[in-house]
């Protein structure tokens, strides 16, 4: 049995689909479900349970599990709400490090590339507690996964036991099915597709710094496809530990990914530049881009594919169609 934490939410369900691919039909869901349509993200998946995350803790005595993703969390880099996030982020984070910990279980869990904060120290992953400690993240979703990458990398330093696997992910900027319920946080790709779709002009950023073209802001997009090879990688490979950057190592502009939308419809672009706003200029990242070395050192070689190929694939297999769900 696995347990699969967020697992109704983007990358949780997209989890559990490679899971039940990988013939593993004993997969168990925390999330909450909710009334934003999250069960549809499972609805062509073979699942076990949905346990509510306040049960969930009660729900582990007595449990053997083959293993622990935990994705729950609240992850809006919007959030303010600094309690309900250090509750949700953290301290359920720890209880489920202790717990896979006491009960050796393999433990994959959840971080963020928001942990690097404006990028001006670089994005590499030194799972060093010095390195990590330096870290200064921009916004309270970022601090809190912070904080669970410095807890778990301080029990490391002074060789306390941890459980048998344990490895943080830090996500770049992830798209593909199942990202339809997340409302503003979804990829800019999913928002603007029915837009793109039926010939409207989509607006991107101007550049507010010297030297950056306008819609040139630029991310390391990964698509969900790329994610899950690395994470059933993990589930394969039980001996890798470690805290690693999840993302492509290729910067892409914004501007790339809506042109590749186009090109996957076969359509002209139509793109216009609009001011950013003032209260975000001042915070805005520029650029991101993973350092991928760590995680191929630690023996991952699965590739990762490019952008209009990911793009092309997501259009063609679930935007561009009625059933959207993985």
């Amino acid at each position: 049995m696995f347990l699969v934490t967020g697992g109704a939410g983007f990358i949780g369900s997209n989890i559990v689909a490679a899971l039940n691919e990988a013939g593993h039909a004993d997969v168990v869901v925390s999330d909450f479900l909710g009334d934003e349509g999250k069960w549809r993200n499972l609805a062509k998946r073979q699942i076990s349970d949905v346990v509510p995350p306040g049960e969930l803790m009660a729900w582990l005595r007595g449990r053997r599990l083959s293993g622990v993703i935990h994705m729950g969390a609240i992850s809006a880099t919007t959030a303010t709400d600094g309690d309900l996030v250090f509750e949700t982020n953290y301290r359920l984070s720890m209880r489920l490090l202790d717990w896979c910990t006491v009960n050796p279980t393999p433990f994959i869990y959840a971080s963020s590339a928001a942990t690097y904060g404006d990028g001006t120290q670089g994005f590499r992953d030194d799972n060093s507690l010095e390195a990590l400690k330096a870290l200064r993240p921009m916004n309270l979703y970022g601090w809190s996964k912070y904080l669970f990458d410095v807890a778990v990398a301080t029990r490391v330093a002074k060789n306390e036991t941890l459980p048998p696997q344990w490895a943080g992910l830090k996500f770049f900027n992830v798209f593909g099915p199942n990202e339809y319920h997340k409302g503003s946080m979804m990829s800019v790709l999913t928002r603007r597709f029915d837009d793109i779709k039926h010939g409207k002009t989509i607006q991107l950023f101007k550049s507010h710094r010297e030297g950056i073209a306008d819609g040139d802001q630029r991310r390391d997009f990964i698509y969900i496809d790329d994610v899950l090879r690395v994470v059933m990688w993990l589930v394969d490979n039980p001996r890798v530990s470690g805290i690693f950057n999840v993302g492509t190592g290729k910067a892409r502009s914004f501007r790339d990914l809506i042109v590749a939308v186009y090109a996957a419809l076969g359509a002209r672009e139509k793109i216009a530049y609009i001011d950013m706003p003032e209260e975000i200029r001042g915070s805005y990242q520029y650029f991101t881009e993973a350092d991928g070395e760590h995680l191929r050192r630690a023996g991952y070689n699965g590739g990762f594919t490019p952008l209009e190929d990911s793009v092309a694939s997501y259009v063609k297999n679930f935007l561009d169609r009625p059933d959207r769900y993985r």
